[in-house]
């Protein structure tokens, strides 16, 4: 059989995968970054630290299950395919991969952190088909608040332009800091999605875009406010995921206008969120990766590895 190992150590997450290339199996493991209580997030050098502690141990888990020879080995070098893109977080994973890939004397795929995302919302949704013809993709995390036109890549899987982007804070962060002020542990997402779904109430958000770009800095300070004046946390939690939804959703109707029935990818770990999932969906059609494949994984690096050996296109 025909494996493939897929690497990626995010500021949030330590994720390995194993692709089998002649079933379409993934299986993974992957562990959040410690974070301490009451924190927003990690200094680079503590997550570079928490990545040399947990990578061994995710592979050696990983391998255990299933002992096999592999075909090749991906990983995540750079958060973007562009230049200047660069995190020292994964520096760790790239050094295990080229560690590996020397030893074994394998083939060794470079991706970046953001083409894995697509994959792995490809993989889930059933849709590789679409690598090779162009989509739109969303990319919602805590680093990344982008709209991607993809198209086939000279060299690469993936041929990348950015349509538009928020212009302050990301879809992630502001999760994150209103979860912060409800008392919710970092990464804040599911807890928050669980929370607003507690919430009876309903609210008409205009989002903030200057064309079809978005601003979210102002979500932070009306949920402040709110807590203020007495608001329920479930309502405070269901107008932070409404008010990204409002954006998600204007941006989703950009697409359509500009670029007509492209298919719509949404990935990052914001996208996982049910209630953004329900109505865009509901609305719009497009596929949403279930949360495994949604947040921070390794599972669409290992399937660029196997691409790259057969059909798609290694760095």
């Amino acid at each position: 059989m025909a494996y493939y190992l897929g690497l990626d150590t995010s500021n949030y997450t330590t994720s390995v995968a194993l692709y089998d290339g002649d079933t379409d199996c993934v299986i993974q493991q992957k562990r959040l970054l410690p974070v301490k209580e009451g924190a927003l997030g990690l200094r680079q050098s503590d997550a570079v630290f928490a990545h040399v502690k947990q990578l061994g141990e995710l592979v050696s888990a990983l391998m255990a299950d299933k002992p096999v020879s592999l075909a090749g080995i991906g990983v995540s070098v750079r958060p973007r395919e562009t230049k200047g893109s660069y995190m020292p977080c994964f520096l760790v994973g790239q050094l295990v991969a080229e560690s590996l890939a020397a030893v074994g004397r394998l083939p060794l795929t470079h991706v970046s952190h953001q083409d894995g995302h697509i994959a792995a919302a490809l993989y889930a949704t059933g849709q590789l088909g679409l690598i090779g013809k162009p989509f739109a993709a969303f990319h919602f995390s805590g680093g990344t608040t982008e709209c991607l036109l993809v198209r086939p890549g000279n060299g690469r899987c993936f041929s990348i332009e950015l349509v538009a982007q928020s212009l302050d804070l990301k879809a992630g962060q502001a999760v994150d800091r209103v979860g912060g002020l409800l008392g919710l542990s970092f990464p804040a997402g599911k807890a928050l999605d669980s929370l607003a779904r507690e919430s009876q109430a309903h609210f008409c958000v205009k989002p903030s875009l200057k064309g079809a770009d978005c601003s979210l800095s102002g979500i932070e300070n009306r949920c402040q406010r709110m807590l203020a004046e007495g608001a329920l946390p479930c309502d405070v939690a269901r107008y932070c995921i409404e008010s990204i939804l409002a954006v998600v959703d204007r941006m989703t109707a950009w697409v359509r206008e500009s670029y007509g029935e492209l298919p719509i990818v949404y990935s990052g770990g914001v996208m996982s969120n049910s209630l953004i999932q329900e109505h865009i969906t509901q609305k719009y059609g497009g596929y949403f990766a279930s949360p495994q494949f949604s947040s921070d994984n390794a599972a669409g690096v290992a399937v660029l590895a196997k691409l790259a050996q057969t059909g798609g296109a290694a760095e």
